[in-house]
């Protein structure tokens, strides 16, 4: 395969993963919003700080959900925002349309230019049913994808880039949670903490698969563990990363070697597999999300180089 090729699909893939993250993530601000004292915790400015995208803000006021909206909805020059997400996916999926299902193609097609013309005022009143949109459109693709695309390098390189953009959204999300939206260590086990981590939980569409392994009963460790090292849940990073070491494995037995992406993602295995029982946060969370972060941000660097993006 062509490195341009691999590097199209990889980044077509990371782009819808990162749109649909980016919807949930602005969910699990509506949320987090409607708190009391929410106002006074400046919560959406968490949500932009934990995406990078503090620096698009005008002024040194409270953010408002209409900024937030503005933002990481509709703004075309923010890589982040769900409309550039979706132009620029387009964009790497037409460099490659021989490589994909006609039903991909149409997928990616009818998506990109929903929000030309939309309004702020009109994306906030309407910010639900947009959200559930992003969703929709992004897992008609991944259907498309699952059930007509051959299982070759382009579907290694789409799954990957994937994999990556899906595990990092969940390090973020709880991050914005545990070290951005609660800072006062008072309140933690209070009301207000247990409902913001049912509100992680609920973003990642993962409340009814939390309670098939622990019940009715939330605590912040159990939550962590859920989402951090169970190995059966398609949003936790576990799952992401032995997703990318299934890959990576094709990758490296089609081309007859391994390169230095193989050894961070079996790090990353590694460093995961130790984090059970409340260890992330016995170590600190946020340091210990800081650190998942770091290596898979080398390991999309590592995977650029060794297949010569």
């Amino acid at each position: 395969m062509l490195s341009r090729t691999a590097d199209n699909l990889f980044w077509m893939a990371r782009y819808l993963e990162r749109a649909e993250s980016t919807a949930r993530l602005l969910t699990m601000g509506q949320r987090m919003a409607v708190l009391p004292g929410s106002a006074y915790r400046d919560e959406w400015r968490s949500v932009l700080r934990v995406t990078g995208c503090e620096s698009f803000l005008k002024g040194t006021g409270p953010v408002t959900e209409a900024d937030v909206v503005a933002i990481l909805l509709l703004d075309p020059e923010n890589a982040a925002s769900i409309q550039a997400c979706l132009v620029r996916a387009r964009a790497n999926g037409r460099s490659v349309r021989t490589k994909l299902t006609q039903d991909m193609w149409e997928a990616l097609n009818m998506s990109w230019r929903h929000f030309e013309g939309c309004t702020v005022a009109e994306a906030v009143q309407e910010l639900p049913v947009l959200i559930d949109w992003v969703k929709t459109r992004t897992a008609v693709f991944k259907g498309a994808m699952e059930t007509g695309l051959m299982r070759h390098a382009g579907h290694d390189f789409i799954r990957i880039g994937g994999a990556i953009e899906r595990a990092q959204m969940t390090l973020r999300l709880l991050d914005v949670k545990y070290y951005v939206l609660l800072p006062e260590t008072d309140v933690v086990g209070g009301g207000r903490d247990h409902y913001q981590w049912t509100s992680v939980l609920h973003a990642l569409s993962g409340s009814r698969a939390y309670h098939h392994v622990y019940g009715g009963v939330h605590t912040p460790a159990q939550i962590v563990d859920f989402l951090m090292v169970n190995r059966t849940f398609p949003r936790s990073v576990a799952f992401c990363v032995d997703q990318m070491r299934t890959h990576l494995a094709r990758l490296a037995k089609e081309h007859g070697t391994r390169a230095a992406c193989h050894e961070t993602a079996d790090e990353l295995f590694a460093l995961l597999k130790t984090g059970r029982n409340g260890v992330f946060i016995e170590r600190g969370l946020h340091e210990s999300v800081q650190h998942c972060l770091l290596l898979t941000n080398r390991l999309a660097s590592e995977i650029a180089d060794s297949y010569h993006f």
